[in-house]
């Protein structure tokens, strides 16, 4: 019985000195953590460990409350659409708002839905997904060799009507509709099919001359 009450004191002598020990570590850990920061002040406000804030001073730079205090970043605003027609920046927003869109096309701005014509040839759209879609005039071949382009106006205009070349020399022009004598024996006329596929391919008259006729030397 005495043998037994020797042996258990030093195991608990051991036992209770370890956990001492132990002890000891912990209360230097809390001692060390205690030293550390648990609140930030900013904005005239106290913020714990953890929590997130805008500055006041400038909306754009967010910080975190830290242990080693505050960590702050600042905040990049998104290019706004070329197209915007409406900006917003309000007081407490970082970044300006974008809060119309229209189209932007050769350095023009249009609504949505707005029709234009940026030239005598293009007629446009601009569409709600911020893209102009545009169309190009077809013009068909007009009746003539000698078209003139005016302003404003997209195809090309016969001013003096339908004509056609006398022939293949291109150096004579006659108008359309009734037969022209083009030389004492040579008598000419341009077709008269109205249809612009035959006018792009015939521009040279239908002539005829007359037998055993010598033209007069003028």
């Amino acid at each position: 019985m005495g043998m037994a009450v020797l042996w258990g004191s030093p195991g608990s002598f051991l036992h209770a000195l370890l956990t001492l020990l132990i002890c000891g570590q912990c209360a230097v850990a809390f001692s060390g953590a205690g030293q550390q920061e648990t609140t930030c002040e900013a904005n005239g406000s106290v913020y714990y460990v953890g929590e997130w804030y805008f500055l006041d001073s400038d909306h754009c730079t967010q910080c975190e409350c830290t242990t080693d205090g505050s960590a702050c970043a600042r905040t990049e605003c998104a290019s706004l659409p070329v197209a915007c027609i409406h900006v917003s920046h309000y007081p407490k927003d970082c970044c300006p708002i974008c809060e119309k869109i229209g189209c932007e096309y050769g350095g023009e701005v249009y609504e949505l839905g707005q029709h234009f014509q940026p030239s005598a040839c293009h007629q446009c759209t601009c569409y709600s997904d911020g893209i102009a879609h545009c169309q190009v005039a077809d013009c068909v071949p007009p009746p003539c060799v000698n078209p003139v382009y005016q302003k404003g106006i997209c195809c090309p205009q016969c001013m003096d009507g339908p004509n056609c070349y006398v022939n293949a020399s291109r150096t004579q022009v006659i108008p359309g509709g009734e037969p022209v004598w083009v030389d004492s024996c040579t008598k000419c006329r341009c077709h008269e099919e109205q249809d612009a596929g035959y006018w792009e391919g015939h521009r040279l008259a239908m002539c005829s001359h007359v037998r055993n006729c010598q033209p007069d030397e003028g």
